[in-house]
């Protein structure tokens, strides 16, 4: 393209609104309020997190034929944050008829806007034919090639660049990270220059590091931070939880000497996610105790850890709290409060804040499915399923495997095969688990050839869950001649069999004392002792008195 195609096929497109042609979009025209005034509700807006309204009130300018400089870099700003890419093209073709778009703040903010909305190529050709670029314009070309993915690309345009800023540092460390690069992240980081090397500088060396599970180096940097800021030290904590060493994680948050509410949710979330859920709690009262109010995130976390272990009252406290407190009830905390009472068994108000959601993702379709079919009401899973299917959301691995566990615990096998093979329309690939769940569908129902033919035609190797599915059926059914077949499978020493070995004998074990044959059901027994195996005897408690 020559280099004023570009300028000229981008004037090409209307606004999205209607203006009258007779007040051009450079008029000096006067207007109440005066376009200072107009700007200051748009910059307001933008500072609130209200973009669209700032859009908003850009279309009350147009019509009223009103121009401000100041304001486009503005609009370009707000099309940015919410991917507004047609407005902001509209935007640009407006700017060029007025000769604009060669201002270096306008030009700057093109780059960067069509950098955010993924038009990389026309953010390019926007820096390209500015005449004038300053480091802000660089580095809105360098982050938008990082946001991208394109590290090639802003390693480039990074060496090439005359003067670097802090911000242009940080830009290249946190993409190198964020691609997983961290060799390349601590190589730059190595070059920063020393008046440069701020805290923040310091925390996303820190932070690359902990989101790729390199807890060591992620320590060592951390421990020579001159100064370390609250970002640092949460993602230490989170570090530590996502590689399961809760422990570690509890140390640096000991060490922390001023805590905030991020510090909080780093630790209580680490909680819940490696299901320590009883500490969670504790932890969310002492952050109060402490004068910290609760946040969107930190009620997602607390009412996971009450989902995972049942404590229906304390998840309904919150559920209250977040009512009380007027805390942020976005996508992710309906979820989370329904999540909590579908997995607690109270289903009738699951379903009521679920009826209720005037947007529905595919994470709240699974937690009702899921909850349904954990409590027993299969039919109302299937027909659940049924009405996602016909809602624009489309159905993942997760919501499979909640109907697929349905159609086995209520019995529904026809339903659970047709509901398997919907999977390829889908564009899904079976996993293990999917082929387990068929496979305690068919034995079940006493399907057991069915099943066995199944696993041997399984794309990958069947596992513990797998085989203790088919020794289950087996046990159901009193089927003899199956069972040796598997239990010919399990002892092969290319079997996928491992961690549960041990209930696999127990079943073995049962199933053959089931059908008298003792002789074989006292050699399972022996060779759990002998491999070390140990049934774990059960007991029963004596209250005195009753209490």
């Amino acid at each position: 393209m020559k280099r004023g195609g570009f300028r000229q096929e981008v004037a090409k497109h209307p606004l999205s609104h209607s203006h009258n042609p007779r007040k051009p979009f450079c008029s000096s025209t006067t207007a109440s309020p005066s376009p200072p005034s107009w700007s200051y509700l748009i910059r307001k807006s933008i500072s609130q997190g209200s973009p669209k309204q700032a859009l908003l009130i850009y279309t009350q300018i147009r019509s009223k034929g009103i121009c401000n400089l100041g304001v486009v870099p503005l609009i370009l700003k707000a099309c940015a944050s919410l991917c507004f890419v047609n407005f902001g093209k509209a935007l640009h073709g407006e700017v060029i008829k007025c000769g604009m778009d060669f201002d270096v703040f306008v030009g700057t903010s093109l780059v960067d806007m069509y950098a955010k909305c993924r038009e990389i190529f026309d953010s390019r050709k926007v820096f390209d034919l500015l005449p004038d670029r300053n480091v802000v314009t660089w580095n809105a070309m360098v982050g938008g090639y990082v946001r991208n993915g394109d590290m090639k690309s802003a390693s480039f345009l990074f060496e090439r660049m005359s003067k670097r800023t802090t911000v242009t540092w940080i830009e290249m460390i946190d993409g190198f990270a964020r691609n997983g690069d961290t060799i390349s992240a601590r190589r730059l980081f190595d070059r920063v220059p020393s008046e440069l090397k701020n805290v923040v500088t310091w925390s996303v060396m820190v932070d690359g590091y902990c989101s790729n599970g390199e807890m060591e180096a992620a320590r060592d940097v951390f421990e020579q931070m001159p100064q370390r800021n609250f970002f640092a030290w949460s993602s230490m904590i989170s570090g530590y939880c996502k590689k399961g060493d809760v422990k570690e994680a509890e140390i640096i948050f000991d060490r922390i000497p001023i805590r905030n509410l991020v510090n909080w949710n780093s630790m209580i979330s680490g909680y819940a996610q490696n299901g320590f859920s009883e500490e969670a709690i504790k932890a969310f009262g002492k952050m109060q105790a402490d004068g910290y109010e609760p946040d969107e995130f930190t009620v997602v976390s607390v009412l996971s850890a009450c989902a995972q272990s049942g404590l229906l009252d304390v998840g309904r406290e919150i559920h209250y709290m977040i009512n009380c407190k007027g805390i942020k009830c976005n996508q992710i905390v309906l979820n989370a409060v329904l999540d909590m009472y579908a997995k607690c068994g109270d289903l009738t108000n699951a379903r009521l804040i679920f009826e209720g959601m005037t947007e529905r993702n595919t994470a709240c379709w699974n937690a009702m499915i899921s909850g349904f079919a954990i409590h027993g009401q299969c039919k109302e899973a299937l027909e659940l399923f049924g009405r996602m299917e016909g809602s624009k959301i489309r159905p993942d691995d997760i919501t499979f495997l909640s109907v697929l566990s349905a159609c086995a615990h209520g019995g529904f096998v026809d339903e659970g095969i047709e509901i398997f093979s919907k999977m390829e329309k889908y564009g899904l690939a079976a996993g293990i688990g999917h082929y387990g769940c068929l496979v305690d569908l068919l034995g079940r129902a006493g399907r057991l050839r069915q099943a066995y033919s199944l696993i041997k035609k399984m794309p990958m190797k069947p596992n513990d869950t797998v085989w203790g599915a088919m020794l289950g059926a087996c046990r159901i059914h009193f089927d003899m001649e199956m069972t040796e077949q598997v239990v010919k499978e399990i002892s092969t020493p290319n079997s996928d069999v491992g961690s549960a070995h041990n209930s696999h004998y127990v079943l073995l074990s049962s199933i053959y004392a089931a059908s008298d044959s003792w002789e074989k059901a006292e050699r399972m027994r022996l060779d759990m002792v002998n491999e070390g195996f140990q049934k774990i005897p059960g007991f029963s408690s004596f209250m005195p008195n009753g209490t």
